[in-house]
């Protein structure tokens, strides 16, 4: 449900935009670090929204790679919790059955 919420908020978004953009188509000039030049405006309302929509993926992406990491590493480290646990268990079991064997031993010699 999550989901279709996320991309029906999308087209809406995008339907606006491109409204916007379409609506303004007007010249202007764009000042850069070494000149200027003119462009209209809805090609630089679609290319913003572009460049910022590529920004947002880029850091998100980001984030799903170390987020993914974070738990390749805590499965790893929960293996080697349970692998530790389970030779704790089986020694304790070992443990358990030599006392018990002791202890019938020493029964039987105590009755001998």
């Amino acid at each position: 449900m999550k989901n279709q919420w996320i991309i029906l908020l999308s087209i809406v978004f995008t339907l606006i935009v491109a409204i916007f953009a379409v609506i303004n188509v007007d010249p202007v000039t764009v000042n850069y670090l070494f000149g200027e030049s003119s462009w209209p405006l809805i090609l630089v309302i679609l290319s913003s929204v572009l460049m910022g929509g590529l920004i947002v993926s880029s850091v998100g992406l980001i984030k799903i790679f170390n987020l993914q990491r974070e738990v390749k590493s805590l499965k790893k480290q929960l293996v080697a919790l349970k692998g530790n646990e389970g030779q704790k268990e089986a020694d304790k079991t070992h443990q358990v059955k030599s006392e018990y064997h002791d202890a019938k031993q020493l029964k039987v010699s105590n009755k001998e």
